[in-house]
């Protein structure tokens, strides 16, 4: 397993090694004991989610207590991943990182607690699947416009299909950080 650090401090790109020969392919999409020298997290749950090409989810991320790190990965098809740093004292508060997750790459991105998380569906039947610190808690729950344009993403398309609580996300310039 390959874990790369990227110029957002505490997030991650993970590779795992993928052994592969005439029959299909083989890996260890998680193993704890590999990822403790960089990660002190226990997963709690894990979430599935099915879209079709164009479905663009996010900004999204759950206030304290109930903030959660998230280790994500794409199953089936194909993910434009957004990470958005929430963290007030960061250097790069405000600043996000983007990367394509694949069946095809097999990466992984950990996000840790204190950012907004988004992707945009590359291909239809796309399956994305991440683990999460906490539960879900709906009265904890927040989103940033995807298309705000302080925080300026280039998310490569202008007229993704979202959902009515992604329209009408707050803009960051009115987002108080609470992490």
């Amino acid at each position: 397993m390959k874990i790369e650090e990227t110029p957002i401090k505490d997030l991650l790109l993970i590779t795992p090694v993928v052994f592969s020969d005439n029959r299909g392919y083989f890996f260890e999409s998680f193993k704890k004991k590999e990822l403790e020298a960089f990660l002190k997290i226990d997963f709690v749950q894990d979430n599935e989610s099915l879209s079709q090409k164009g479905v663009l989810r996010g900004l999204h991320f759950q206030n304290p207590p109930y903030t959660q790190a998230k280790l994500i990965r794409v199953i089936t098809g194909s993910v434009l991943d957004v990470a958005v740093d929430l963290r007030r004292n960061s250097p790069t508060y405000g600043k996000h990182y983007k990367c394509i997750l694949s069946a095809a790459n097999k990466q992984q991105l950990f996000v840790p607690k204190g950012f907004a998380h988004g992707f945009l569906v590359l291909e239809d039947n796309t399956i994305f699947s991440y683990k999460c610190s906490d539960y879900y808690n709906k009265n904890s729950e927040e989103a940033l416009l995807w298309c705000d344009e302080t925080l300026a993403i280039d998310w490569e398309i202008t007229d993704p299909i979202i959902s009515e609580k992604d329209a009408n996300a707050k803009n960051f310039s009115s987002f108080i950080s609470p992490f």
